[in-house]
């Protein structure tokens, strides 16, 4: 059996990653879970989300085949508990998938990657359900079917890429109250190999704990469980409740899709090259704009204030460079997330220089004047720019890192672009 769960959490305190770590202990006596739990981070664009848009999936192998029922009515009833009902956006919603077929795993396979990148309605979910006849329990308005069923979807049908995640978990009695956790023994924690985004480096500071009065006490991300394991084993900190390993599609770049720019649509997230068609500018609060165009249209990008030092890579751009960005689409504008410099323009063209000063245009296609000495001039200047920064990737630090991008130090351990990377 595979018990897919979503949106049991809330704003303001429960997680439905929690209520998942609650569940693999109950289930204990009716079965093993297979390999890992599942965390999948859906399109991280959808309006209605509480935070990270997670959704849970359990994969158990059943010590008998008569318990299926009385799993069923212990999950539904873990929800019925557990799950924020009194917040307007909560709306859960729990899958059980007990058989499979060619057909099931197909239409499950594009279901759940459509979930990680597009935009999906309720009655899809509630279609997929009754077109193979799936156990199901939606709550309210039943969105949270969209995500169960997405995650069920994943761990029948496998993720092409996935990464680690161990979340610990805080005692119910200190939720909503400041986490207490030995900041040295992060900075050391965040040396072990295979392990990432345990610390910001650059801007000093701790990123692997939230802020929210949540169950999470904090959670580390690598390459593998001995990994993480091994960084968690490092951390001093207030007692931890219980702690899971999840395997997840966290930093895979999973929610992301090549495009051209006439083809993008909101709430969307694209790989999109062109050339840069407007040298950059900022704004008040320090955002960073610029339009990029790919011959079919032109698109803004941003770099908002939060990714600290990467606006001052994209300050640097200039017209005619070659980039390729990766990020977020809304209100027409991408939220940059990285960015690979394909080549950069150092030629600019200037009116030419004479008499110490710029000549100035006669007129279209008719050449320059020297406004002293009238001396005429038929062609532009081409001026070589010096610049400051190379060609190859850039990403936003990991204090402004969404779940699921794919941070450059994994380019690394896989060797992608490693000569690129910066």
């Amino acid at each position: 059996m595979i018990i897919g769960i979503d949106d049991t959490d809330s704003k303001d305190g429960m997680c439905t990653t929690y209520l998942a770590a609650v569940l693999i202990e109950k289930l204990k006596e009716y079965g093993t879970i297979r390999e890992y739990p599942l965390l999948i981070r859906l399109n991280p664009n959808i309006k209605y989300k509480t935070r990270g848009n997670a959704a849970l999936a359990l994969p158990l192998d059943l010590i008998e085949a008569g318990a299926a029922w009385e799993i069923k009515r212990l999950v539904v009833e873990t929800v019925e508990n557990m799950a924020v009902f009194s917040d307007e956006n909560t709306n859960p919603g729990v899958v059980f998938i007990e058989r499979t077929s060619k057909e099931l795993q197909n239409d499950l396979a594009l279901f759940s990657m459509r979930a990680v990148q597009d935009v999906l309605e309720i009655r899809e979910a509630r279609e997929l359900l009754a077109r193979y006849n799936l156990s199901h329990k939606g709550f309210k308005n039943g969105r949270g079917l969209i995500g169960a069923l997405a995650a069920a979807g994943f761990a029948l049908c496998g993720l092409p890429d996935f990464t680690y995640e161990l979340i610990a978990y805080r005692e119910k009695v200190r939720w909503g109250t400041t986490r207490e956790i030995d900041q040295e023994s992060v900075w050391t924690a965040s040396s072990t190999p295979d392990t990432w985004d345990t610390v910001d480096y650059e801007n000093k500071r701790i990123v692997f704990a939230p802020h929210s009065p949540d169950p999470i006490l904090f959670g580390i991300r690598g390459k593998s469980e001995s990994a993480v394991r091994s960084a968690f084993s490092l951390i001093r900190s207030e007692p931890v409740e219980r702690y899971v390993v999840y395997r997840t599609n966290q930093n895979t770049d999973m929610h992301l899709v090549r495009a051209r720019i006439s083809d993008v649509k909101d709430d969307r997230s694209y790989i999109i090259g062109g050339m840069v068609g407007k040298n950059p500018e900022t704004i008040e609060g320090g955002h960073v704009f610029f339009e990029l165009n790919d011959g079919s249209a032109a698109l803004g990008c941003a770099a908002f204030e939060p990714t600290k030092g990467f606006r001052s890579i994209i300050r640097q751009l200039c017209t005619g460079d070659e980039v390729e960005v990766y990020g977020s689409v809304k209100d027409r504008t991408m939220n940059l997330e990285k960015i690979n410099i394909k080549t950069l323009n150092s030629e600019v063209p200037r009116n030419p220089l004479c008499c110490g000063k710029r000549m100035k245009s006669i007129g279209r296609d008719q050449g320059y004047r020297c406004v002293k000495c009238g001396a005429i001039k038929k062609e532009q200047e081409i001026e070589m720019l010096p610049r400051n920064i190379l060609p190859g990737f850039y990403e936003v630090p990991p204090c402004a890192r969404r779940h699921l991008s794919k941070p450059l130090i994994r380019f690394r351990m896989t060797g992608e672009e490693s000569s690129c990377v910066h």
